[in-house]
């Protein structure tokens, strides 16, 4: 395997590196939500017993009306990642794999691992009958690029020509709800959407997310999964929450986006991309504005494939844009 990609929410390192108590940082380096919901009352038997065939039937019927998946169940799975990790197994050998890129580096990572050859593409036209697994982040992390569900159904229609496997990662997809095509993978079975619960609710320590697709690919995972994947009390939690009235959520998480992006602007910064949990930055030091946020015990996210570029996260409240906004004039911003 490669050596690990260094993601988002790396504070013991940072604080190891530039100082100070983990506890000190402002973590503006990943893509959740900054204002976790509040967790519902649960029952003590979620924690005490191995989750109950019931819980996970609840859990997939309330991820089936917040993702609109008709009349498939959507599978929760420990976090995509654990999922990405499989994702090698249901490619044809010999074929290559296409990544809309640049994107999530996990993909290509995972994938290269296996032996599969990746290319990079930007477009649809860039794919050709050599493709037996493409892989789609949308909208894109970390610039934010959205595709269209007609135009993605026509990547879909196209590959399974050949054989073709499309996998569209929603991570960030609840504040593009018109943009998903979860509401299609029942009429197209070459068809994957990968879904996180984590991001949007800010509740990432509970490692969940949804895999919806076709009833063969997903009793595949829920096969190499092995039982009790997932864990009562996040079973039990994400019902609640899928069924809950989530309008305030995305209202706040837009407030706090409206914020930073005011923060970034206030300070010259050129934003070229994001979601509405990130913003992507660009500059021309962009390393040395990352080091000199961090000497501000302030963490954003640098890339090593393009050293112009900052994708910086949501703070939790004003005081956390005050505190950006004043580290941003004395790094020389």
């Amino acid at each position: 395997m490669s050596a690990p990609i260094v993601h988002g929410g790396a504070i013991t390192e940072a604080a190891a590196r530039f100082g100070g108590a983990p506890d000190d940082w402002l973590d503006l380096s990943t893509g959740i939500n900054p204002c976790p919901v509040a967790l519902p009352e649960i029952d003590a038997r979620a924690w005490h017993r191995l989750p109950d065939r019931h819980l996970e039937e609840a859990t997939r019927a309330a991820a089936q009306g917040y993702y609109r998946t008709g009349k498939l169940l959507p599978l929760p799975v420990p976090g995509t990642q654990a999922v990405i990790q499989l994702l090698p197994r249901l490619a044809a050998p010999g074929r290559h794999a296409a990544i809309f890129s640049p994107t999530y580096g996990e993909y290509a990572r995972v994938l290269k691992a296996t032996g599969f050859v990746v290319d990079p593409v930007a477009r649809a036209d860039d794919l050709s009958a050599a493709h037996g697994i493409v892989v789609l982040v949308n909208p894109n992390n970390p610039t934010g690029r959205l595709f269209l569900p007609d135009e993605i159904l026509a990547m879909a229609t196209a590959l399974k020509a050949h054989g073709g496997l499309l996998v569209v990662d929603e991570a960030f997809g609840d504040l593009e709800p018109e943009a998903s095509v979860a509401p299609h993978v029942a009429a197209h079975d070459n068809l994957v959407v990968f879904r996180s619960f984590g991001k949007f609710f800010g509740l990432a320590g509970l490692r969940l997310g949804f895999v919806v697709a076709g009833s063969t690919i997903i009793e595949s995972f829920r096969e190499w999964l092995g039982p009790w994947a997932v864990s009562g009390p996040a079973l039990a939690v994400s019902a609640k929450l899928l069924e809950s009235d989530t309008k305030p959520i995305r209202d706040a998480i837009l407030q706090r986006n409206e914020a930073l992006h005011a923060v970034l602007c206030g300070a010259g910064l050129n934003v070229v991309g994001g979601t509405g949990l990130f913003a992507l930055v660009d500059h021309e030091r962009a390393n040395d504005l990352h080091a000199g946020l961090c000497r501000e015990r302030i963490l954003t996210r640098k890339f090593d494939y393009d050293r112009r570029w900052l994708r910086i996260g949501l703070a939790a409240d004003a005081d956390g844009d005050r505190r950006l906004a004043e580290a941003l004039r004395r790094a020389g911003v």
